[in-house]
């Protein structure tokens, strides 16, 4: 009897025995996976990693959860089992790929492919491309001048700079044929976010970069989605909700030709291994205001966008170019027709797209360029003009050393078609990073150069000065016209009184500045002025003399 009340009692040990080794299994597979859902899920919302094969920021979380895994796994199991093992073998696996992709993307052994990523037009025509400089299409404004310019004209607006700032991004576009720079206004901090969320951000700065005047541009309806939200707004966190697997390159502020504002958000994908020959392949446009959105294939991007490849992947790409012409080996020893992109770069408009443009030098840094790209920020065609001359830095030096007293330093110019001739464009500006002075001067002398208080002027200057030099270039005629005003009006631009005027029977606009006579606060419509000028085909007109009759 007793040995049989025995075996029921170790039989009923043996079962929950058992079922308690199951129970632990069973958790030893539950616990662990929640936990590591709950911190991937935490993880994605917090780092906003893409879900792609090439990220290695996303392999790296995923080999963390992995590992967090079979740590509780083995924990709560008491011992390192087969699943673990298996897991471990992933993760060296993981490790593997990223260290022998890595190697494999290098240039050394894909240098051509590197080399091909950017093709440029050998024979561009620069001065089918650049026609003569004309006043409405010069920027005279750099990034820095445009911040100064919009934090002024922000101080202005009582209503908005005590709760909110302006994004100091200053994005170059072409806007209605003009160059401007746009920005977007953000929430001073976490108390101005929560008291404003539910309008939104009510405007966005626009600089003109031609003649320096700055608007805070007012929306009827404020932008809901930007970088400075938080959460769902949040302007990254609303593009990886939707697009989980794009990896995204920096975020573009833009404007379409109705003013609308949107984001530009480029895709990429590595073309060469797993990790090397990033390139763009799409971008996805977000309605800022109302958060809508559209991934478009690069072919497909509408016209109006003018930033899709980001300025420094296109100075990679070109130093790449330059670097592996005739392969990887001549790039570290002989260098033979090795190029390398200038210090700096800048931005050109042609044909209404936007241009990155900077000089190609040799790698010897001789203070002297063999040529100059242009890529278009769009659909990255590439352009180069084989003129040699002095690059841009020897250039800049130049112009300051025009005006050394004043101690104004130049911007990094830009490339023009001065009457015929090659020649940089800088701006000249004063401590205060406000532009008070141009500059011409020639891409193969840059002992030649002008300056001058107003375009028209230095241009004016400069043209005497290539003469003088023996330099030929095209002549153009100053017109001089006498007539009576029909209407005048004044705006005051930077400190500085400019005028603008129409004579009768003529339907241009002419453009003033007060340096060109005492006489132009005087002037009514009724009086009779002479004017001297340089034609062109534009409306408006900059004049170069003055004289009330």
């Amino acid at each position: 009897m007793n040995n049989f009340i025995q075996s029921i009692i170790d039989e009923i040990k043996r079962h929950f025995s058992s079922s308690k080794i199951q129970t632990t299994k069973k958790w030893s597979y539950l616990i662990p996976l929640i936990v590591v859902c709950l911190l991937g899920i935490i993880g994605e919302y917090v780092l906003l990693l893409p879900i792609h094969y090439q990220s290695q920021t996303f392999i790296f979380h995923l080999i963390f959860l992995i590992v967090i895994f079979v740590i509780l796994h083995a924990i709560l199991l008491g011992t390192f089992d087969k699943t673990s093992k298996y897991l471990m073998f992933v993760v060296v696996a993981l490790f593997v790929y990223i260290g022998v992709g890595s190697v494999y993307s290098l240039p050394i052994f894909h240098a051509k492919t590197y080399q091909n990523q950017l093709q440029l037009n050998k024979k561009a025509d620069f001065y089918k491309d650049n026609e003569t400089i004309s006043y409405q299409s010069i920027p005279v404004v750099d990034r820095e001048s445009a911040i100064k310019l919009g934090d002024r004209k922000m101080g202005q607006m009582i209503d908005y700079v005590s709760q909110f700032e302006v994004d100091e991004s200053y994005e170059q576009i072409n806007y209605q044929d003009t160059p401007y720079r746009v920005t977007p206004l953000e929430y001073s901090d976490l108390i101005k976010w929560i008291t404003n969320r539910k309008e939104g951000l009510p405007a966005y700065v626009k600089v003109n970069m031609v003649s320096q005047e700055s608007e805070v541009v007012e929306l009827k309806e404020g932008m809901k989605y930007s970088k400075s939200e938080h959460f769902g707004r949040n302007i990254n966190r609303h593009l990886r909700m939707n697009y989980p697997t794009k990896m995204f390159e920096e975020l573009a502020f833009e404007i379409n030709d109705e003013g609308i504002p949107y984001w530009i958000a480029p895709v990429f994908e590595y073309k060469i291994g797993p990790f090397g020959g990033k390139d763009i392949v799409g971008a996805v446009l977000v309605n800022a205001v109302d958060g809508k959105h559209k991934y478009y294939d690069i072919k497909d991007v509408p016209n109006w966008v003018d930033r899709v490849y980001p300025a420094d992947l296109v100075i990679q790409q070109l130093e790449n170019y330059g670097k592996y012409t005739h392969g990887y080996i001549n790039s570290v020893f002989s260098q033979k027709g090795v190029l390398q992109p200038t210090d700096g770069y800048n931005y050109i408009v042609i044909d209404d797209d936007v241009y990155l443009y900077t000089g190609l030098t040799s790698v010897s840094k001789d203070a002297s360029n063999v040529g100059f790209a242009l890529i278009n920020l769009r659909t990255k065609e590439g352009k180069y003009y084989h003129i040699s001359g002095a690059e841009e830095y020897s250039a800049m030096s130049s112009a300051e050393g025009k005006v050394q007293n004043l101690k104004y330093k130049a911007t990094f110019p830009i490339l023009v078609n001065a009457g015929g001739e090659p020649t940089y464009f800088l701006s000249l500006k004063d401590s205060s990073n406000l532009v008070k002075m141009y500059a011409f001067v020639s891409v193969k002398n840059y002992q030649i150069v002008a300056t001058g208080s107003s375009v028209s002027e230095a241009e004016k200057a400069y043209y005497e000065v290539l003469s003088q030099n023996g330099k030929s270039h095209e002549e153009f005629e100053e017109n001089t016209l006498t007539g009576k005003i029909s209407s005048i009006n004044s705006a005051v631009k930077e400190g500085n009184s400019v005028y603008y005027f129409k004579l009768e029977g003529d339907d241009h606009i002419y453009i003033a500045d007060l340096s060109l006579s005492n006489s132009l606060p005087l002037v009514q419509a009724g009086n009779e002025v002479e004017i001297h000028f340089i034609s062109n085909e534009h409306q408006s007109v900059v004049i170069s003399q003055f004289k009330a009759k």
